[in-house]
């Protein structure tokens, strides 16, 4: 449940990072790349589980019908193994890092973060 929240924060700030627009699969493994130190072949790894995560969350958007609790309750499986592919693929100390980066979100999304107010990243 917390790994969900997580990365649905990371959803929230890319779109607020991206000025309302999603970010590319390729753009979010890119700055995961900047903030973990990512190799190259981490980071393609990681384009291709947010590739696959995107279009399966496309799909699940698409059949909701506008339903959030039940877009929610779908994506919360897909964002927990895509997740866990993710930190399947960091050394530890990268593991630590990213987190910590989720917690940094989630606390950031719980304070009304999400908004135009006082983020300093």
């Amino acid at each position: 449940m917390l790994t969900c929240c997580i990365l649905l924060g990371i959803a929230t700030m890319s779109r607020a990072q991206g000025g309302g627009m999603r970010m590319s699969p390729e753009d979010r493994a890119k700055q995961l790349q900047t903030q973990l130190k990512l190799s190259d072949d981490q980071t393609a790894k990681i384009i291709v589980i947010y590739k696959t995560q995107a279009a399966k969350r496309d799909s699940i958007r698409t059949a909701s019908n506008g339903d959030r609790d039940a877009m929610r309750s779908a994506m919360m499986p897909l964002m927990q193994a895509s997740n866990k592919q993710v930190m399947d693929i960091l050394t530890p100390d990268q593991q630590t890092a990213y987190k910590k980066m989720m917690e940094d979100m989630r606390a950031q999304r719980q304070n009304g973060g999400g908004g135009g107010g006082g983020g300093g990243n």
